[in-house]
């Protein structure tokens, strides 16, 4: 075999992105009948809000494995996180063989209603779009999301969307104005699926969809005054049933001066809409006095994901 000449050195780049998940919540939550897929037929308007994960993505082009570290100690950091599973997914999407290091810092509680593990994986996807230069549009990103949750195709067209079907169809809006959001997680996590089988159990029958409800899904353009009156969880009556603290946060909320206060997806975070951050934060410091609930003050959010590169690539000659 001939010496490899010093212009034929192969080339390793590296990149590396940041990128923050937002958690969501839940304006409006029907869960319709069961399809016949056995998932639930669900419909949803779904806002991001800035309580945030970070991921640090770095991607090596000369190499090849799959790293994934948290600060988390509790959170596996195998083919169990959906972090891990999204980013093994895009490779063998792309097809494509390059060394992976993410890095997780958490903020968002883990099982409480909020899609931190969603946006994650909605993060990693996007992450990796932007490092190898995929050209994925939005659609696409979110049909590759869509095998690893029923929440992940949202974060694709948030900041604001209507959620239909088991999560696969997604329409994204503009939602005028402004409001802070008062997050209370009481300090322990709700299953999806108890909670699914527990609102299968309790309920007689499915309530038929508001005709306002429907009205307001067919505009493109709501304003805060309109979805307010509007707001409606299906789980929170069951929930409130088995778990008399959402009852309670919800009350604490509104009488701080919520505009309106819903348990937010499955549980068990609760929030509360208030309309400036004064009033958001005096709320938050009255409610962070009670023993282990976990209380956040922040805004909206107004914009879809954004990859920053934290360093230009850097070109290692590998001999």
């Amino acid at each position: 075999m001939r010496a490899r000449r010093p212009s034929e050195t192969s080339v390793e780049t590296v990149a590396t992105v940041q990128v923050c998940a937002p958690a969501k919540v839940n304006l409006v939550l029907r869960v319709l009948g069961r399809r016949p897929d056995g998932y639930h037929e669900v419909w949803s308007l779904l806002q991001t809000v800035g309580l945030e994960d970070e991921l640090t993505v770095r991607v090596r082009s000369g190499s090849s494995g799959l790293q994934v570290q948290c600060d988390d100690a509790d959170l596996p950091t195998d083919g169990r996180n959906l972090v891990h599973r999204a980013a093994a997914l895009v490779l063998e999407r792309a097809g494509k063989s390059v060394g992976i290091e993410i890095r997780l810092s958490k903020r968002i509680p883990v099982s409480a209603g909020l899609g931190g593990g969603s946006s994650d994986a909605a993060a990693t996807i996007a992450a990796l779009n932007h490092v190898l230069g995929l050209g994925w549009s939005a659609g696409v990103m979110a049909q590759v999301g869509a095998v690893l949750g029923s929440d992940v195709p949202f974060f694709f067209f948030a900041p604001t969307a209507w959620v239909r079907g088991r999560g696969e169809a997604v329409s994204a809006l503009t939602l005028r104005g402004t409001r802070w959001v008062v997050l209370v997680y009481p300090g322990f996590p709700i299953g999806t699926r108890w909670a699914y089988d527990q609102l299968s159990a309790m309920r007689n029958q499915v309530r038929p969809m508001r005709e306002a409800h429907q009205q307001m899904a067919a505009k493109s353009s709501l304003s805060w005054d309109e979805v307010i009156p509007l707001m409606v969880n299906d789980f929170e009556e069951v929930l409130a049933s088995t778990h008399g603290i959402v009852r309670e946060i919800r009350r604490k909320l509104l009488a701080e001066g919520a505009e309106a206060a819903l348990l937010s997806g499955s549980g068990s975070s609760v929030f509360g809409l208030f309309h400036d951050e004064e009033a958001a934060a005096r709320a938050r410091a009255s409610l962070s006095r009670t023993p282990g609930w976990r209380t956040y003050a922040v805004p909206v959010c107004a914009g879809p994901f954004v990859c920053r590169e934290t360093s230009t690539p850097d070109s290692l000659a590998v001999s």
